[in-house]
């Protein structure tokens, strides 16, 4: 596990662009810059075909930019080979998609420590640090549930256990309520709203304005590039918009 200090850069982009297409080259990002510090909860919005799904994509070292920098706890990710990129990736990053992704024939408990395999821990270990995780978003009693058996909204939370288990240093989730209904939606919210630490950044990539609200920095997109960059005082969550 990697530790932060308060305050500190965890994650940046200089200059960023990410270019698709040869002889017709379209900018999904155009020359970007953002600073991710610990301590951030951090929404960015904009609508579709702003840019948020590639941003998401540089921000989880799940791609590569066509210019610039992204660098991650120090370490530049463009001069790291694919397994350094995904060691880091691992140790650094929790992801929450909108969409599950849970193994259906996995108990909950199962589901989260795959996060923690080929780490060197035992079994009992990976077992602990996942019930630890679920107890987190108060599933600890869920835990030998398989996601057929759960609701959409205890499949969520099983997922940000998941997230959670590594420890990393940023949770980014992408379209966190996006699956779910209204009351499911707000519990979720809440959960989010609680990860929130002097050494942890929760950033939720989102189209939806009462998702952006709860966070004390909103970052706005449009037309692949980055339009403001505010802080805020949260407001509770109030339903999909």
């Amino acid at each position: 596990m990697i530790l932060s200090e308060p305050g500190a850069t965890l994650l940046e982009l200089a200059h960023v662009s990410r270019v698709y297409g040869e002889q017709v080259k379209v900018y999904a990002l155009r020359d970007v810059s953002l600073q991710i510090r610990a301590g951030d909860h951090m929404a960015i919005i904009g609508p579709s075909g702003s840019g948020k799904s590639t941003m998401l994509g540089l921000l989880g070292v799940l791609d590569r930019p066509t210019d610039g920098t992204v660098t991650v706890a120090g370490e530049d990710t463009g001069a790291l080979p694919d397994d350094e990129r995904s060691r880091l990736r691992g140790d650094t990053i929790g992801f929450v998609f909108q969409q599950f992704h849970l193994i259906p024939h996995l108990a909950a408990v199962d589901n989260v420590a795959t996060a923690l395999l080929y780490r060197g821990l035992s079994r009992s270990e990976r077992r602990d640090r996942s019930m630890e995780a679920l107890e987190s978003v108060g599933l600890g009693a869920r835990a030998d549930h398989r996601p057929v058996q759960l609701s959409g909204g205890e499949q969520q939370r099983v997922a940000i256990a998941r997230a959670l288990v590594t420890r990393p240093l940023l949770v980014l989730a992408d379209e966190p309520t996006g699956a779910l209904d209204s009351k499911n939606a707000e519990m979720v919210m809440e959960i989010f709203a609680g990860l929130q630490s002097a050494e942890r950044a929760v950033v939720l990539v989102t189209h939806d304005h009462n998702v952006a609200a709860t966070a004390n920095r909103v970052v706005s997109m449009r037309d692949g590039g980055i339009v403001s960059d505010v802080t805020q005082t949260p407001t509770p969550f109030r339903g999909p918009s």
